[in-house]
């Protein structure tokens, strides 16, 4: 008799789980639709953009909690400010170099946040809500801060750009290459995100002060060693394509001028986005990596206090 009381018990608390879940999935697409018709409407993100982030929106409103929702509309709101800092120079740069604008489209969206977006998935459905996967989240989006701040910032910049594998001088916006003041943005970018993530978390307790920690120090490696690898597939693998017409590196299939581009060097399907996909994933990999560490290293503490 006990036993089946247990067992009503245990079947309703999932029941009552369930339906909590399908409130915030519900709440979450409502918002994230509001956000993306608002940033639609500010020209942040394109139509199809628009479909990326309910789609990430959902997810990370729904199954990240309040805390999760921070660390996105931190990611979103910081990165749009940066992206609509211009200068002459700057819009330049893009005009000549990249291959999409700062108005995100859904390939924009998706390759920055969907990483962070499963991670959150994954994080809420598990019963037991792993730590690692929320060090993942915050990893992915430390990543795609990183990535944004270190270009915006470093677009500004006006030294000149060293590629990240053999130190030559490149041309602003070029693939690969990186700056002083670049880095250093990526470098507060990750911390900062990796901050609001700590701070954000909901914990008490000697373990989960074990796990702020761990968001912040995950949000900051995580975020740096993908933004890194950013640059190293930049250098290596992005597709770069050459204008004959202007004699110029570019991402562009067609240039600015007009000019249809020859493949310069990189792989044919790893363009601008796949970069970020996969640069994302790396900083999640080693966000979630610090996390495990970092409870390890609580949980050994414990054993050596513990009389």
């Amino acid at each position: 008799m006990v036993r089946v009381e247990r067992l009503g018990m245990a079947g309703d608390v999932r029941m009552r789980a369930t339906e909590v879940t399908r409130q915030r999935v519900a709440l979450g697409s409502t918002l994230s639709g509001i956000i993306a018709a608002v940033a639609y409407r500010r020209k942040l993100i394109t139509r199809s953009g628009i479909a990326g982030t309910i789609f990430v929106g959902t997810l990370v409103f729904g199954y990240g909690g309040i805390a999760g929702s921070l660390v996105v509309l931190f990611f979103f709101v910081s990165s749009s400010l940066l992206s609509h800092l211009s200068s002459a120079r700057k819009r330049r740069v893009a005009a000549d170099k990249f291959s999409k604008s700062a108005t995100r489209d859904l390939g924009q969206v998706l390759a920055n946040g969907g990483v962070g977006a499963l991670a959150a998935l994954g994080y809420g459905v598990h019963p037991r809500h792993p730590d690692w996967l929320l060090g993942a989240f915050v990893g992915a989006f430390a990543t795609a801060t990183a990535d944004t701040w270190a270009t915006e910032v470093g677009t500004l910049s006006r030294a000149t750009p060293r590629l990240i594998i053999s130190g030559r001088k490149v041309a602003p916006g070029t693939s690969g290459g990186i700056t002083v003041a670049g880095t250093s943005a990526a470098m507060a970018g990750a911390l900062a995100l990796g901050l609001v993530a700590g701070l954000a978390s909901h914990s008490h307790g000697a373990r989960k002060l074990g796990l702020r920690k761990g968001l912040v120090a995950g949000g900051m490696m995580g975020g740096i060693a993908g933004a890194l690898f950013d640059s190293l597939l930049g250098a290596t693998v992005q597709q770069v394509h050459f204008c004959p017409h202007c004699e110029s590196e570019t991402e562009r299939r067609i240039h600015q001028c007009g000019t249809v581009t020859v493949p310069l060097r990189g792989v044919d399907w790893i363009d601008n986005d796949m970069v970020n996909l996969l640069s994302t994933a790396v900083g999640a990999i080693v966000a979630a990596g610090v996390i495990v560490v970092s409870a390890l290293m609580v949980g050994h503490q414990s054993k050596i206090q513990r009389p």
